[in-house]
């Protein structure tokens, strides 16, 4: 039987995330026009009604994860885009999605900071604040793409992790990706794997709303289907009532950690281009990764063994694969569009001798191949 032909379209990476979250059943958005987004927000205001979906353009971003908390609560995939000064703005509420357990995909689109900074301009330092920007000890997922075929794909993926651990999960995209265009091809419904949240099997009068589980993840009931259960941003018990029990609070925390950490594995998205022989290693991520790729090339052609690990997961951190690179690598180098935000990872989990190098750029241009082959060059 001849294998159906994909549907293949020239897009946008924006306009491909917007592909990618109703692919995964993202059925309710809501948010607040900001560049380098702005694109999703205005497709989705014209496709999710043709989808029985709903579109919101709120007064804020902090309206924004506000609505798409209780939209999600309802048990409909839901999902918000922003820049960096509305993800600073959203900060509070995706605390309080984390402690709630209540899934959600954000789109960062990332540009120049900080404040106002660049609105047109790409930048890749947002990458901490995607880790750490909300208060307390949390965990959390975030993914970046470097092509418009991955803002495909990992829109996809963030819904599927969002839902299968209970977590808010961040798309990090810079502004090159989100605006470049490439012809990508659209695989049919039947190849796409969407995972659905668990729901509980039990009646509702013995549903206990977080309680533990061995993957660390509660089913999660509805509003609205029977399910009667408390939701708070106070540190809470397992039936969703506010506790200052230490005996209490510290197996919920942990087990927040639990539901991700002894996931790692399915998490850690990347790619190894040439590292099996690779004196030289390069780490990358977003629209770097790119220029990255291309530098390798051209070293190869000059007889320079330089290899390329492309991080698709920023985090958790792929720290599995760093050590990998390293071990067979002598020297590492880190290109990033930041003031070196990801090499800081990098040199924290590489115990041997290995030489870590970066590029840090922040003049609002992108690094190209040539500033990573002059460092090659330098370094080798």
């Amino acid at each position: 039987m001849k294998k159906k032909k994909r549907k293949e379209l020239l897009l946008q990476g924006n306009e491909a995330i917007v592909e990618g979250a109703l692919k995964a059943g993202c059925r309710f958005f809501a948010g607040y026009p900001i560049t380098p987004a702005t694109e999703i927000s205005e497709i989705l205001s014209v496709k999710l009604p043709k989808v029985d979906g709903t579109f919101i353009q709120m007064e804020d971003e902090i309206a924004s994860l506000g609505a798409v908390i209780g939209a999600s609560l309802t048990g409909t995939k839901s999902m918000t885009a922003t820049s960096g000064p509305g993800f600073s703005l959203m900060q509070e509420n995706l605390g309080f999605a984390i402690i709630t357990e209540i899934p959600c995909v954000i789109v960062d689109a990332m540009r120049g900071g900080p404040s106002t900074g660049l609105p047109t301009s790409p930048s890749q330092s947002d990458v901490m604040q995607a880790r750490w920007g909300t208060h307390g000890d949390h965990p959390i997922i975030v993914l970046c793409p470097s092509t418009v075929s991955e803002c495909f794909t990992l829109t996809i993926k963030a819904f599927n992790f969002s839902e299968r651990f209970r977590n808010p999960v961040i798309l990090l995209v810079d502004e090159v990706v989100a605006h470049m265009r490439e012809k990508i091809a659209i695989p049919d419904d039947e190849e796409i794997e969407v995972f659905n949240r668990v729901k509980p099997t039990v009646p509702p009068e013995w549903y206990i709303p977080y309680q533990d589980t061995p993957r660390g993840v509660p089913p999660m009931a509805d509003f609205g289907e029977g399910y009667r259960y408390h939701v708070t941003g106070l540190t809470h018990d397992i039936r969703g009532f506010p506790t200052s029990r230490p005996d209490e609070i510290d197996p919920f925390i942990r087990r927040l950690f639990r539901k991700i950490s002894q996931n790692f594995g399915e998490m850690q998205i990347g790619e190894f281009f040439m590292t099996d022989d690779a004196d030289i290693s390069i780490v990358a991520y977003g629209c770097v990764a790119r220029s990255a790729k291309r530098a390798v090339i051209d070293a190869r052609e000059r007889g320079i063994k330089v290899g390329l690990l492309k991080l698709n997961t920023i985090w958790p951190f792929m720290r599995t694969a760093v050590e990998k690179l390293v071990a067979k690598s002598k020297i590492v180098i880190v290109p990033e569009m930041n003031m070196g935000q990801i090499s800081r990872e990098v040199k924290r989990v590489i115990k041997s001798d290995v030489k870590v190098f970066t590029i840090n750029k922040v003049d609002s241009t992108i690094i190209t191949p040539e500033e990573i082959w002059a460092r090659i060059k330098e370094v080798s």
